[in-house]
């Protein structure tokens, strides 16, 4: 049976609110109050509940909604795996009065796998729309500003080479048909295990690759022939398995056969397009070959090109991120071909509009985004002033614009895009999607996205916290609940004095807290491991 919530509460949950009342973080607050919503715990109900006729009026008790959603949620935030979020909501009692779990069970790693992949994408945008709208509610996005920016989510995939393509697919089919071998026996075509051949083929081809003369080049390419001989000898194999198994000739446990014929019957065809690219580049010197993979794992995995000095290229999908007031992510799209940006503009303001029922008045974008259409759509639909430059305009009257007061503004209010990007890359993942499939990076992307919207205006303490323009390290005590805060250093040496006071210590810092001594957060400097350090006036309080 699957509720919205828990039905009954534990006797050791009031025990374990009273001792960590005052230990939740500040986002934890905010996120608390917006995740009581009950549209949002009916879109996770309605989609669990179609794991099994009947699963919300009958069987046994399941995970609620509301703990799934929360534990995903931590997940993402803290950007962890599922195995570390089940140790860590086990061990931690904030966590588990967060998530709603109390003094009952967590549940495991891999029941967090299987009902987080029960939340398809549709789901997840769902749950983003749910979200906006309450910032709508809240009168924290209005809807009057708008921005745009692109990025790269990469898939988790090796770099790509023809050599080390071949050796997946060498290796992953061996193995399949190692676990048919394993159950029918003997019966039909033999196999045969070619997968240290073909690996010592690859590393062949590194070690020729090193060698940029004639030589070593005709020494690489003998070494590709051959791999490309064995790849070729093992997908033929692999096609007598599949048909063996279809004809009854292997027999044995049928739900491992089926299982592995469905296997090799989706990996052959990839490790045959490996097969036709390679030949094209290795023999022919072609390197655009029709339909090349990046991956036999990720097959939709692209190529692009940001123009990055340090990674020229990057391999996974475009992601586009859009933004109102506060910060407010109110779109993302998982691009299935890359786009050029400009083409992605009218889009997002159609969207902009079936959110908030207006034009945005002001759209900040990069110039990526500029196109004369562009800007006269965005026109025709409403808004007032867009501030997309152009780099190759020769014309005065346009330079003249880019130079006006408002357009440079909100040019900068446009740059917090890269912030943006920056935190969801960092902080929750979207550097690269652990989950599978195009259907995998979507889920990804809609979750990473989404809280990162719960640290801009909920807290204001949180806030000025991590925006302050010098950098503060914090020194929380938990058991305490207090703060110890201090800045940096930030005098020139001409000014910093030649003797130094000799800070106390942490520990007795924290016999002064226990004495009563301090009562607030105390401005007391650590040790330095630089004299010049201790020297800054501490913060008043």
């Amino acid at each position: 049976m699957i509720a919205a919530r828990r039905l009954q509460r534990h006797f050791a949950d009031g025990f374990i609110a009273e001792a960590v009342e005052d230990l939740w973080e500040p986002w934890m607050r905010n996120a608390d109050t917006a995740l009581e919503d009950d549209a949002l715990l009916l879109i996770i109900q309605q989609e669990l509940a179609k794991r099994c006729k009947k699963s919300k009026t009958r069987g046994r008790k399941a995970t609620p909604a509301e703990v799934v959603l929360r534990m995903l949620l931590l997940k993402h935030v803290r950007d962890w795996s599922y195995e570390t979020l089940s140790r860590e909501v086990r061990a931690n009692l904030v966590y588990r009065e967060f998530t709603r779990i109390g003094g009952e069970k967590v549940p495991d790693d891999r029941t967090m796998g299987n009902l987080a992949r029960q939340l398809g994408p549709e789901v997840i945008q769902q749950l983003h729309r749910r979200v906006v709208e309450i910032a709508q509610e809240k009168k924290i996005a209005a809807g009057r500003k708008m921005r745009v920016d692109t990025t790269v989510v990469e898939t988790d995939i090796h770099y790509p080479t023809d050599s080390t393509l071949l050796g997946d697919g060498v290796r992953v089919l061996t193995r399949i048909m190692k676990k048919v071998t394993a159950v029918a026996g003997k019966a039909g075509t033999q196999m045969r295990d070619r997968s240290r051949s073909a690996k010592l083929k690859v590393l062949a081809i590194a070690r020729a690759s090193r060698n940029k003369t004639e030589p070593g080049r005709q020494k690489m390419k003998n070494a590709y022939i051959q791999l490309l001989e064995i790849t070729s000898r093992v997908a033929g194999q692999a096609k007598k398995f599949s048909r063996e198994i279809a004809g009854r000739i292997k027999r044995g446990n049928l739900s491992v056969l089926h299982k592995a014929k469905k296997q090799l019957d989706e990996m052959l065809p990839r490790v045959q397009q490996v097969l036709r690219q390679t030949r094209e580049r290795v023999l022919r010197g072609n390197t655009k070959a029709d339909g090349k993979l990046l991956s036999v794992f990720e097959t939709h995995t692209e190529v692009i090109r940001k123009g990055k000095a340090h990674k020229p290229n990057e391999f996974g999908k475009l992601v586009l991120i859009q933004e109102a007031e506060n910060q407010i992510v109110t779109h993302y799209q998982v691009c299935e071909q890359r786009p050029a940006d400009s083409t992605l503009l009218e889009g997002c303001l159609e969207q902009h509009v079936e959110q908030f029922g207006r034009a945005p008045e002001r759209v900040a974008a990069d110039p990526g985004f500029f196109s004369a259409a562009n800007e006269s759509k965005a026109h025709q639909m409403g808004v007032s002033r867009v501030s997309i430059p152009s780099h190759d305009t020769k014309s005065p009257a346009r330079k003249q614009r880019q130079k006006q007061r408002w357009f440079k503004k909100l040019q900068k209010w446009r740059t917090g895009c890269e912030g943006r990007i920056s935190v969801l890359k960092r902080r929750h993942g979207l550097r690269r999607s652990l989950y599978k499939g195009p259907a995998g990076i979507q889920r990804w992307v809609g979750l990473g996205s989404k809280h990162a919207r719960g640290e801009a205006p909920g807290s204001r303490y949180s806030v000025l916290l991590h925006r302050s323009p010098f950098p503060r390290f914090i020194l929380e005590s938990s058991f305490l609940n207090q703060s110890v805060a201090f800045p940096l250093a930030t005098q020139p040496r001409s000014e910093r004095p030649e003797k130094f006071p000799q800070p106390p210590t942490r520990s007795e810092t924290l016999s002064r807290i226990l004495s009563g001594k301090v009562t607030r957060a105390c401005p007391v400097l650590p040790r330095p491991n630089r004299a010049w350090d201790s020297a800054v006036e501490p913060h008043k309080t």
